[in-house]
């Protein structure tokens, strides 16, 4: 009887998970099983040898120059690119969820640019930024300023303001989701107390919330940290490669200079990077979220 429970269970899980767990298998973990072992290969991607080299990858990631200055510009670009998306969208969502009227049609349109790839994205705002922006500063100051996306500063500085528009509309409804699920009777007992609506707010409702932050960090920072598409489209490296993120310069070392092995180690250095970043955000975050 046990064992014929044990089989109908096992058949209830191989109907309903069984096609997800072996497409997640082929997809993620088979891959990534097969680019480690590249990590200990010198292959080209092109030849059909693939010689071992052993732990020589990874002396060469440690020694890379370029790779680690990607690694500080994506430092740089993911924090300052983080404390703006969230608060951006909290913002929004404290706007969102206040009784405005028309507050669902500005959630949707707050929501849309999410939903844009990346690529197109980038080829959008590369024109604002090369035609528009400039056109509108020649009108204004009677000759023609240099683009933003010229200078190394200015091309970094169009990479934040990007992602800050895309992804800001889709942490505000994770943050909606967090101040619907406040009690308003707490709010409306801390009025009663005395406090106003700013000391309300972070006494009150933001402690609350903490799971809807640690979600929305966590989130905002791993996608920042493994940007690709816009730096492709919007900047490609320039100018002079000053503006190359860790995730391109890994693509460039595998699929441009067919360093496949160099690439694999790099990529699993910024893997293990994000995710000892990624567990002691939510660590933090959820230790707090307890306290709390």
């Amino acid at each position: 009887m046990k064992q014929s429970k044990l089989s109908y269970k096992a058949g209830q899980f191989l109907m309903f998970a069984g096609p997800a767990a072996i497409l997640f298998c082929a997809v993620v973990i088979l891959p990534f099983i097969y680019g480690l072992y590249l990590t200990f290969t010198s292959w080209d991607g092109v030849s059909k040898s693939k010689p071992f080299v052993g732990l020589d990858n990874y002396k060469t990631a440690l020694t890379d120059g370029a790779y680690w200055a990607s690694l500080g510009r994506t430092f740089v670009y993911s924090v300052i690119a983080v404390v703006l998306v969230n608060v951006v969208a909290f913002l929004l969502a404290y706007a969102v969820t206040s009784g405005i009227k028309g507050q669902n049609l500005f959630r949707a349109g707050f929501f849309i640019p999410n939903l844009i790839g990346g690529i197109v994205l980038g080829y959008v705002w590369k024109f604002v930024f090369n035609r528009a922006f400039v056109a509108i500063g020649e009108a204004m100051s009677g000759k023609e300023p240099p683009s933003l996306l010229s200078t190394p500063g200015g091309a970094l500085f169009c990479l934040i303001l990007v992602s800050v528009w895309q992804y800001a509309g889709y942490m505000m409804l994770i943050y909606v989701a967090g101040f619907m699920s406040v009690d308003q009777s707490l709010k409306e007992a801390a009025m009663i107390d005395g406090c106003n609506s700013t000391k309300a707010m972070w006494h009150v409702i933001i402690p609350l919330m903490r799971s809807s932050f640690v979600q929305c960090i966590f989130l905002s920072t791993t996608r920042c940290f493994m940007v690709y598409d816009l730096n492709l489209s919007l900047t490609n490296g320039e100018p002079y490669s000053q503006s190359v993120l860790a995730a391109m310069h890994v693509y460039n070392q595998a699929f441009v200079y067919k360093n496949y092995g160099a690439g694999q180690a790099e990529a699993l250095v910024l893997f293990i990077i994000c995710a000892i970043i990624g567990m002691l955000q939510v660590y933090v975050g959820k230790k707090g979220e307890v306290a709390a």
